[in-house]
């Protein structure tokens, strides 16, 4: 269930507080994801499909640096989706794939915090 929880956290990354947002589409594009992630049920498929959407809005508008840490999470998300809150599916995602995200997350998030001012406490530092 560790692996789970940690899954969840990952995928919703953390939400923590918010502050004033600046930068563009890319910085209000990465608040609506992060709204949509706000206790996020990872075993809820439909959930996890509308974050998923919104993940996939704002790897549109990412800078180019970080199009492919937005994929990385975009086909973990999507591997999520499709385990349909099968725990053991999840658990086995978050084995097989969890090395990928945790190095996306971690770029995502300082990201996001240097250039929106958003922060997400948690989201990127699981060691």
């Amino acid at each position: 269930m560790r692996k789970l929880a940690a899954l969840a956290a990952v995928v919703t990354m953390s939400v923590g507080t918010l502050t004033a947002c600046s930068g563009g589409n890319y910085c209000d594009n990465l608040k609506g994801y992060v709204d949509s992630s706000k206790d996020l049920d990872i075993k809820n498929a439909d959930a996890v499909g509308k974050m998923l959407d919104q993940a996939k809005k704002v790897s549109k508008s990412a800078p180019d640096d970080l199009k492919d840490d937005w994929k990385t999470v975009i086909d973990y998300a999507e591997k999520a989706q499709d385990a349909k809150g099968d725990t053991n599916k999840l658990v086995e995602l978050a084995k097989s794939d969890g090395d990928k995200i945790t190095p996306a997350m971690t770029a995502i998030t300082k990201q996001a915090k240097d250039s929106c001012k958003i922060d997400l406490p948690g989201a990127g530092n699981a060691n």
